[in-house]
């Protein structure tokens, strides 16, 4: 098997072999009502069509420019299995995905592999499994440890089964990262105080704090326009995002992206990635890649999907190609969503084109308003900018 290196090149050559890949598992035990990603539950049926989908997708990348002649090996950086929930699968089921995927999907030493898991779903057999097959980091979707808090996201697990899988999941040596919700129906400032405090004691290297978002065709969406379920206040999301970076901060952890903050060495590398737009390979549906300035995403529906892969028909559902001012425009959003910001010179020898050209009105009225700084070299927003961030990218895109 020919084993192939992504190489770094200069802006305006052909993109970089991606190093980075992610991998969508769609099967869920049960569908939150928030919840609008690409998956289905219940249907464990499946599972074997979809496997056999995923090994037949990978063979495209036979056909993908400079990746060489048949049986290529694209060796990675970080490899994310996201869902869905990856867990769900078993120990079993999620060994027979890995050997699937090192088919043509090489880990590099040192490389980051991530697999999303349900609290319930962990096992000591499952941290086995994960670890055999090269796991190095799981991100767990707790979201709440308060029974209240859980109720109202419609979630099925307990905080006992948080405490448990996290228990294992370290013992085991993994990176563990928990997905954290604020501004829940019903949740209080003091609730989330709570959970922040309870998911440091568990010792985990990173944590990832998300506001409950009332997308359109989901169980929670239809019931808020119903009056059966209400949004909190935009007053008291602020007060909440405004609270965890102080207390998480105080803890030792870095806020190093608008929802993400890791203690020393802890960062996600996978997202570093997506928040850098370097070109990244995926597979599954409903999953995106991207190679710089085309996206394209696979079909949503996993069923049509699987069908579509199976019968040697077109699988892909939207595809975005942007020009170099649009990409340099996303280059901007994504990349002042760190707390890091965006590097003059970085930026020109990514994109081509200078920041100032393609941002530079906007980043005034930001610097003027208190919401970034700009030294010359490098422009941040200030943590007031981060609160308001969202509202920033119109001026942008």
């Amino acid at each position: 098997m020919k084993t192939l290196t992504a190489d770094i090149t200069n802006a305006g050559e052909t993109p970089p072999l991606p190093r980075a890949a992610y991998v969508h598992v769609p099967f869920c035990r049960h569908r939150c009502g928030y919840c609008d990603f690409a998956l289905i539950a219940g249907r464990d049926d499946l599972i074997a069509d979809y496997l056999a989908a995923i090994q037949r997708e990978l063979t495209r990348l036979d056909a993908v420019p400079d990746l060489g002649l048949g049986d290529a090996c694209l060796e990675l950086a970080t490899l994310y299995l996201g869902g869905g929930t990856p867990s769900h699968l078993g120990p079993d089921g999620l060994a027979r995905l890995f050997d699937i995927l090192h088919a043509r999907l090489r880990p590099l030493p040192g490389a980051e592999v991530t697999i999303e898991a349900n609290p319930q779903d962990v096992t000591e057999p499952l941290a086995a499994a994960a670890a055999a097959c090269g796991t190095t980091r799981v991100s767990l979707g707790a979201q709440s440890l308060d029974t209240t808090t859980l109720a109202a996201l419609d979630r099925d697990h307990t905080p006992d089964d948080v405490r448990r899988a996290v228990g294992i999941l370290l013992d085991r040596g993994f990176t563990v990262s928990v997905d954290l919700m604020t501004a829940a129906p019903g949740q209080t400032l003091a609730d989330v105080e709570r959970d922040l405090d309870a998911i440091v004691a568990l010792g985990t290297q990173h944590l990832s704090v998300y506001c409950l978002t009332w997308e359109k065709g989901t169980l929670f969406e239809s019931q808020r326009r119903r009056g059966t379920l209400q949004p909190a206040a935009e007053s008291l999301e602020r007060a909440m995002l405004d609270r965890t970076i102080d207390r998480l901060e105080a803890a030792g952890f870095e806020h190093y992206e608008v929802s993400n903050f890791a203690r020393p060495g802890g960062r996600c590398r996978h997202n570093e990635t997506y928040w850098d737009c370097r070109p990244w390979e995926a597979f599954g549906p409903g999953a995106a890649r991207f190679d710089g300035r085309l996206r394209i995403t696979n079909h949503r529906s996993t069923t049509t999907w699987m069908r579509r892969v199976l019968a040697g028909e077109d699988f892909t559902g939207d595809r975005d190609a942007m020009t170099p001012l649009e990409a340099a425009q996303e280059r901007v959003v994504l990349g002042l969503r760190r707390r890091d910001g965006l590097s003059r010179a970085n930026f020109l020898a990514a994109s081509g084109l200078d920041l100032d050209l393609v941002a530079g009105s906007s980043i005034r009225r930001w610097t003027d308003r208190g919401l970034a700084t700009d030294d010359g070299e490098r422009v941040q927003l200030t943590r007031e900018g981060l609160l308001v961030s969202d509202a920033l990218w119109a001026e942008v895109l």
